[in-house]
């Protein structure tokens, strides 16, 4: 019956180092500048995000353009945002991606339901693969 237990118990440890080492590193969000900045992702792409209005409670929309090395406007990245209070994960969206307007300007609402500290985790995305993570906070 030892012998089984200290067996058991080796491969509860096992199994959790393998988890431990098979699971990525928690992701880092770079924070972003004010409205209306420049950010740089590497050396290919750039972009700025404004709100359509002082966020408030209520839903306001996050508006991203993106422009390439050469200042032409680009609309092949794949957005996505994930909105909430950093201390109260209930309030959490969890990642929706942002729509693309007929003008090229990438959307997304974000509902402030409750006064607070609040952020906007952003994920750039080009051919699946993720080119730069942002976060943008603000309080209410």
């Amino acid at each position: 019956m030892r012998i089984r237990f200290n067996h058991l118990l080796q491969l509860c440890i096992l199994t959790v180092f393998f988890i431990a080492v098979a699971l990525p590193a928690h992701a880092k969000y770079e924070p972003l500048p004010g409205e209306g900045k420049k950010i740089e992702i590497g050396t290919e792409y750039s972009f700025v995000y404004q709100f359509d209005k002082k966020p408030q409670l209520g839903v306001s929309i996050l508006k991203i353009q993106v422009v390439d090395k050469d200042g032409k406007q680009d609309t092949s990245l794949k957005i996505t945002g994930d909105s909430g209070m950093p201390s109260m994960s209930h309030h959490d969206t969890g990642e929706k991606e942002f729509k693309l307007n007929k003008k090229g300007t990438y959307l997304l609402p974000v509902d402030v339901v409750m006064p607070g500290g609040w952020a906007v985790k952003l994920v750039f995305r080009k051919e699946d693969k993720v080119i730069y993570q942002g976060i943008i906070t603000f309080d209410i």
